[in-house]
């Protein structure tokens, strides 16, 4: 397998298809083995049905259904450890990333182990724009680190990477921090980004940023635990 697309999925029945369609036409041009997984995350709106139906016509297509709403690092949690590919994009179900800009953060493979991509130009409106800003700044602050956009959605990481992340409630908000503490290399990479045309928003502005002020104290502990031992050769 030579990429897998991770893509964490709750209620968002409307994007799923045009999802699947633009990663294939994106794989196809560079990939001739390639998966797209979806983890719902407990979904209630149709996209139960819909990917059911979906992996049954689609080869391509794996699907994992939580049996009950556990959260976004769950869903990614459960995509890295499915994965198969030797490289993994992480993608978010909501269509504000483009799967073409696979490429982009390709280029820096194999130099880079993790590519972590930047929203050039945020279509999220003024308040999220704000609180991103705020929120990258403090969490840098905090973990030493100097990642721009930790949120943007579209990471590109080699298949080791994912294979080693111990993940716990909100650390998916600091894959390329986390990377970095384990020895990998990370770089940042612009991207495009969109309006969302379906759906809404599941994360509130406020109350995301409250538990992202928690995890990065977690963070930084990490990063003064870690283990970092070589043996001799």
């Amino acid at each position: 397998m030579e990429i897998s697309a991770v893509i964490p999925v709750y209620n968002e029945k409307d994007n799923i298809l045009p999802m699947v369609e633009r990663i294939e036409v994106a794989f196809q041009k560079g990939f001739k083995k390639y998966e797209i997984i979806f983890v719902n995350d407990g979904s209630n709106d149709g996209s139960y049905e819909i990917l059911n139906t979906l992996k049954m016509e689609n080869p391509n297509v794996k699907v994992y259904h939580f049996i009950k709403n556990s959260g976004q690092s769950a869903a990614i949690d459960a995509g890295f450890q499915k994965a198969e590919g030797n490289l993994v994009l992480m993608m978010d179900g909501d269509l504000q990333t483009d799967p073409e800009d696979v490429y982009k953060l390709l280029e820096y493979i194999p130099e880079y182990d993790v590519v972590n991509g930047r929203r050039a130009t945020r279509e999220d409106g003024f308040k999220r724009k704000l609180a991103s800003k705020i929120g990258n700044g403090f969490r840098n602050f905090v973990t030493g680190d100097n990642i721009q956009d930790t949120g943007c959605p579209l990471k590109l990481f080699k298949k080791e990477v994912v294979k080693s992340y111990k993940m716990f409630n909100g650390m998916h908000r600091f894959l390329p921090t986390l990377a970095k503490y384990m020895g990998y290399k990370v770089t940042e990479v612009p991207v495009r980004h969109y309006d969302r045309l379906h759906g809404e928003s599941k994360y509130k502005v406020f109350g995301r940023g409250f538990k992202a002020f928690k995890d990065v104290f977690a963070v930084r502990w990490m990063k003064n635990r870690m283990l970092t031992w070589k043996i001799e050769e």
